[in-house]
């Protein structure tokens, strides 16, 4: 889901936060919609929304069953239900740090996606939001290859999904190709404009 709110929220509101429904879940804590991630980047970068507003994104970090969705017509009345009860099951975690969050949305600034949406917009296999390496279990690949020259980035590398992620990860493959001190003496020939 992603949203603009209109809020005023406290200096020391976090600007990332997880809702767990059941820590003891036979599944264990990823079991499906049992946790949500938030993510409120204009708390860190006040431009990213209008003054007294405030823009949020919120998902199950891959742990809704493709299943689920699999083989639904988008434009089914089944499926509009399962999209509003994806939505209502965010809304009712956002609320537990943001109360009355539904009605505090900037009208036409709600979207909400799933399975399908990825599937459909970002062309990930079975709806998948990124990869889901479960610890201690699992790795990300890295960013060489056996191909001279050919190097990987992006969310299916180390260190995975998101954007932070996803630009450690182009950075991490830029280390490779170039040294560190190298890349501060191209950044030094860059002069940014005067303000």
């Amino acid at each position: 889901m992603y949203v603009c709110m209109s809020c005023i929220l406290s200096a020391d509101f976090p600007a990332q936060w997880a809702v767990v429904r059941d820590w003891d879940a036979p599944e264990g804590v990823e079991a499906p919609r049992n946790i949500v991630l938030c993510s409120m980047p204009s708390l860190i970068d006040p431009t990213l929304a209008p003054e007294g507003k405030h823009v949020l994104h919120a998902y199950v970090p891959a742990t809704e069953p493709y299943e689920w969705w699999e083989g639904m017509d988008r434009n089914s009345e089944e499926y509009k239900k399962k999209k509003e009860e994806a939505a209502d099951f965010l809304w009712s975690a956002i609320e537990e740090y943001v109360p009355n969050a539904r009605d505090r949305a900037v009208p036409g600034t709600v979207q909400i996606a799933t399975p399908l949406t990825h599937e459909r917009f970002l062309r990930r296999t079975n709806g998948a939001y990124g990869p889901r390496v479960e610890a201690g279990k699992q790795t990300l690949p890295g960013h060489k290859t056996p191909l001279e020259g050919l190097m990987l980035c992006g969310d299916y590398t180390f260190p995975g999904i998101g954007v932070p992620a996803t630009a450690a990860a182009g950075a991490i493959t830029a280390n490779n190709l170039v040294s560190v001190p190298q890349h501060w003496a191209m950044l030094n020939k860059i002069r940014l404009p005067e303000k």
